[in-house]
């Protein structure tokens, strides 16, 4: 055995340096052979580091260059036409949207198509109907024995009974978003896809420094100057402000949720023009929200309607449900507060007699000084008023649409 040319001492074993040019397999490792590349210890004509006629390990590198891959999906990356009936898809997570939009157009996703808030519509009258009777099932069931004529709202069973059935609207709209839309329910709450809890602590204090005292006023004006008097507390007034502080602010919501959520984004998703699909909703949804109550005559159902244009005016301005819950939370829990103590005509459904244009124009006041310092608190508490977003749009031309 001879001592290689370039120096050191002869490795052992069959492997060993004698003189002749190597003819064994090359060299492998984890991802199968290198090529032989001319010019390297292992390629024809040798390299500056191997014997003559090439052949034999060196004691440096040598350069093995790039590797080709044989063609695939592994190949180079660029635009081509994918395989028939594949198609781009966006990861999990990745917003719905290609470009920001404001709450009332939250339906107009990436698969957006006019026909799916009627879908929804009436995905949520037939649960709702099925939902709201199976509620009023179980609490007669369960004891309660309320008034069915439903006229006495300071009985708690009546109140309960009224709550529950409308509570569970909320979830029948979260449905809705999942069935009809094929997005998360947190879409009919607000631009991030939930319920902002920061919020709802400062825009409670707004709402009982404004409408609170706007109630507060318009009650004492009641006993003033119209015909009512002061007859509570009511009978059981321990239950029913344990049912209010438990049910109310809940049925505030679910009343949101479907006249400044789902119908308010059903109607401006159906208009072009954002700023114009958010007044025709506001109108509209006052209207509808005005008549469910069933107002017995024209300064009620303004006093209603007033009420649910403030409450749209407040989601347009924040982003979200959140200032239209507290206010409705605040009036509705409030108004049956002062109505266990001083008398169940207090959270009548009517305008006190006799003070009816006075009532209404507290009411514009304390709706106007609520959505004003809602307006004016935005600058510090900073609320959202635009979705995530991100253009998975493909250009018009791209090769990659081919075939779709």
């Amino acid at each position: 055995m001879t001592v290689p040319p370039w120096g050191g001492a002869a490795p052992a074993g069959p492997a060993g340096w004698d003189g002749e040019p190597y003819t064994g397999p090359p060299p492998t490792g984890p991802y199968g052979a290198p090529p032989l590349v001319p010019g390297t210890p292992y390629g024809p004509g040798g390299g500056p580091w191997a014997p003559a006629g090439g052949g034999g390990p060196g004691p440096v590198p040598w350069p093995l260059g790039p590797v080709p891959l044989p063609p695939g999906p592994h190949g180079p990356a660029g635009p081509g036409p994918f395989p028939p009936g594949i198609k781009m898809a966006p990861p999990p997570g990745t917003p719905p949207h290609d470009e920001p939009v404001p709450f009332l157009r939250a339906m107009r996703a990436r698969d957006w198509a006019w026909w799916r808030p009627l879908l929804g519509l009436l995905l949520f009258t037939v649960a709702y109907g099925v939902a709201a009777f199976v509620v009023v099932l179980l609490v007669v069931l369960t004891g309660v024995s309320p008034d069915l004529q439903l006229l006495d709202l300071v009985d708690p069973g009546v109140l309960l009974l009224t709550n529950l059935s409308l509570i569970v609207a909320i979830p029948i709209v979260w449905l809705v978003w999942v069935a009809a839309h094929g997005m998360r329910p947190g879409w009919s709450s607000s631009v991030l896809a939930r319920l902002r809890w920061r919020l709802f602590a400062p825009y409670t204090l707004r709402a009982l420094a404004t409408l609170g005292v706007g109630i507060v006023v318009s009650v004492a004006l009641g006993f003033l100057l119209g015909d009512a008097g002061v007859t509570g507390p009511v009978d059981d007034v321990g239950w029913l402000l344990l049912v209010v502080v438990l049910t109310t602010p809940l049925q505030s919501a679910a009343e949101e949720y479907v006249f400044r959520g789902y119908l308010s984004q059903t109607i401006a998703g159906w208009i072009r023009s954002p700023q114009s699909g958010a007044v025709v909703a506001a109108v509209v949804t006052a209207a509808l929200f005005s008549l469910a109550h069933a107002p017995g005559d024209v300064v009620t159902f303004l006093d209603r309607f007033v009420f649910g244009l403030a409450a749209s005016a407040v989601v347009w301005l924040t982003g979200g449900l959140e200032a239209a819950i507290v206010l409705h939370a605040v009036n509705n829990v409030l108004v049956f507060f002062l109505a266990g103590f001083l008398g169940g005509e207090v959270a009548t459904e009517e305008v006190p007699a006799g003070v009816g244009v006075l009532y209404l124009l507290l009411t514009l006041l304390a709706m106007g000084a609520y959505v004003t310092v809602v307006a004016a608190s935005r600058r510090r508490l900073r609320p959202e008023v635009l979705t995530e977003a991100r253009d998975l749009r493909v250009p018009a031309g791209d090769p990659r649409t081919r075939g779709w």
